[in-house]
């Protein structure tokens, strides 16, 4: 098995070059080693090794240099600038998988160094929905060097930030991406901040010329795959039903003894030229939260539902709420633990459906901390989010943002999922399907982050969980579009 693989590093230095040079060269199946180095190498060469000049690892300008100097069977692609130490025989493992398995890209389980502790750090499966672009995959990557040639050949656009992006989504259109279930390398862990200050770094507005490029990539990969849908949406008469009250804030909750009575006021304080209610589906409380809820009960617009089912989850328990008859017209999300912006809320949230003929309304939110002090990325507005595009660009991204609203007789159609996590973007991808997304841009709602959110602090199996459960509904939606346009033809 000598010289099957070529093998591309990035450069960050010498002590971090050297270590990760002697590793690869102590295996037989590694044929050349190229260095990608944007800086910090005047030469064409550095320790026997030829130097290709990069401006990113993830351009095209780099992915295209990688395939023009890739010659042996397999190109291994190493994305981080810290040291790698692979395991026993772990190059020739990845090279019989990718042989046995027939695939054009293989990527592996691996631990993960932080300090002096190393931790397992299992991926997720790939998968047709698999599409956002921060799936992560390890930091190393070995590709069929066919595939990966075939489909650099197809790489028309150039870009600066997507390229790695543009070369996976195009492997995969004609070749499959196989996880290898075993820990076969170590890399250094530089990110050591909770899931919940991760989860948010793709809405950041510094990344926004980062989404724009990898939108674009997405949006020409759902048009080769046959799911990109034109802007032409169902219009919407809003008359539909008899319903007594204009809009109904859906608040589910469960053990929120310190949040639930701020929220119940923010929605009680909201000042509309309709009539509202508030429906909470109090999920089996156990703190004091149902006693909470109770002191308003004096209040006619309260609905307070204590659900029979001891097997809802969040998504069950707004199908409680709108299949209320007390529901109104407009259903709006509230979580228990966060607060409307202002007593305007609401009817900002409704007058944008009459205004953009849509059947969902997504709000603009400020991230804060539990006293209500902003925290970063501070101000979340999804402004990538176009009228003509959002709802393919909504295959990529990981959420929609909040608040929520829907026109109640669609959502009753499709009904919500039974979960605790992902259950509103699954609605988001449903719903666009057919229907138009309204966007509100003003700050409406006041987001808390704090050690009891569900998705402040998740192990990395519970993530990879929560993120297999997403790229499930993208498949399926994708699925479903993609037969969607083959009926329409």
């Amino acid at each position: 098995m000598k010289n099957r693989i070529d093998c591309f590093i990035p450069y960050a230095g010498e002590a971090q070059i050297k270590q990760t040079l002697e590793g690869l060269k102590a295996f037989e199946s590694v044929g050349s080693i190229y260095i990608l180095a944007s800086e910090g190498i005047s030469g064409n060469t550095y320790a026997g090794c030829p130097v290709i000049k990069i401006d990113s690892l993830r351009s095209t300008e780099a992915i295209k240099s990688i395939a023009s100097n890739a010659k042996a069977d397999y190109t291994l692609i190493y994305t981080k600038q810290t040291v790698l130490a692979l395991g026993y025989f772990a190059l020739e493992r990845m090279v019989r998988i990718a042989e046995d398995s027939g695939s054009g890209m293989v990527y592996a389980d691996h631990y993960k160094l932080c300090g002096t502790d190393r931790k397992n750090a299992p991926v997720a499966d790939y998968q047709q929905g698999s599409l956002r672009d921060d799936f992560d995959f390890g930091s190393v990557m070995l590709y069929n060097t066919e595939a990966l040639k075939k489909a650099v050949q197809r790489m028309d656009v150039d870009y600066l930030y997507a390229g790695l992006y543009d070369l996976r989504l195009k492997v995969a259109q004609s070749e499959a991406l196989v996880h290898i279930n075993e820990y076969l390398y170590t890399e250094i862990e530089e990110d050591l901040r909770k899931s919940g200050e991760k989860m948010f770094d793709y809405v950041d507005p510094r990344n926004r010329a980062v989404q724009i490029e990898m939108e674009k990539a997405c949006t020409e990969h759902l048009k080769v795959v046959g799911g990109y849908l034109a802007p032409q949406f169902k219009s919407i008469a809003f008359d539909s039903g008899d319903f007594e009250y204009e809009a109904s804030v859906i608040i589910p909750v469960r053990n929120r003894i310190r949040t639930i009575e701020d929220a119940i006021n923010s929605v009680l304080k909201q000042k509309t030229t309709f009539a509202f209610n508030l429906i909470v589906i109090d999920n089996h409380s156990t703190d004091g939260t149902t006693e909470a809820i109770r002191k308003y009960a004096g209040d006619s617009r309260l609905v307070h539902i204590l659900p029979e089912r001891g097997d809802l989850g969040i998504g069950g328990c707004w199908n409680q709420g709108v299949h209320h008859p007390a529901c109104g017209k407009f259903a709006v999300q509230l979580d228990s633990d966060d607060l409307y912006k202002n007593e305007n809320t609401l009817q900002t949230m409704v007058d944008a459906f009459y205004e953009q003929n849509c059947a969902m309304v997504v709000g603009t939110y400020e991230m804060t901390d539990f006293n209500l002090n902003t925290i970063p990325p501070g101000v979340i507005d999804h402004k990538e989010w176009t009228p003509d595009n959002g709802r393919n660009n909504a295959l990529r991204i990981n959420g929609l943002g909040a608040p929520r609203a829907f026109y109640t007789p669609v959502l009753r159609d499709i009904k919500v999922p039974n979960t605790s996590y992902g259950e509103d973007y699954a609605l988001g991808l449903a719903i666009s399907r057919q229907y138009q997304i309204g966007r509100v841009y003003d700050v409406v709602y006041l987001c808390r982050r704090w050690d009891d959110n569900s998705d402040a602090s998740l192990d990395i199996v519970k993530q990879n969980n929560h993120n297999t459960y997403k790229d499930r509904i993208r498949t399926w939606e994708l699925q479903a579009r993609i037969a969607l346009n083959r009926k329409n033809k």
